[in-house]
């Protein structure tokens, strides 16, 4: 559970620092992510929802947020985590 919790936190973090004080790596993988999520049936503006967020229909994390985080991975293996949360401590 912690593990799920530092990565809410990880994504959240990246998607409310700054684009210019953003790794370039982030920026990189998130961009590459979305364009894969943009194309997916389950993105959220395929459906109705109340939510205003472009999100996931069938996790509900919020997409800028998910796609930010090197650490996680698409529950439908759509795309995979970029690093895994050792390597992330290493580099930091």
């Amino acid at each position: 559970m912690t593990s799920k919790l530092n990565q809410i936190a990880e994504g959240w973090k990246n998607n409310l620092t700054p684009q210019a004080f953003l790794d370039k790596r982030v920026i990189e993988v998130s961009a590459e992510r979305m364009a894969i999520c943009e194309e997916c049936d389950l993105h959220s503006k395929h459906h109705t929802s109340i939510r205003l967020d472009a999100h996931c229909t069938n996790c509900g994390c919020t997409l800028s947020a998910k796609t930010k985080c090197l650490t996680c991975e698409c529950p439908l293996k759509k795309w995979i985590a970029a690093t895994t949360p050792t390597e992330d401590v290493k580099a930091t």
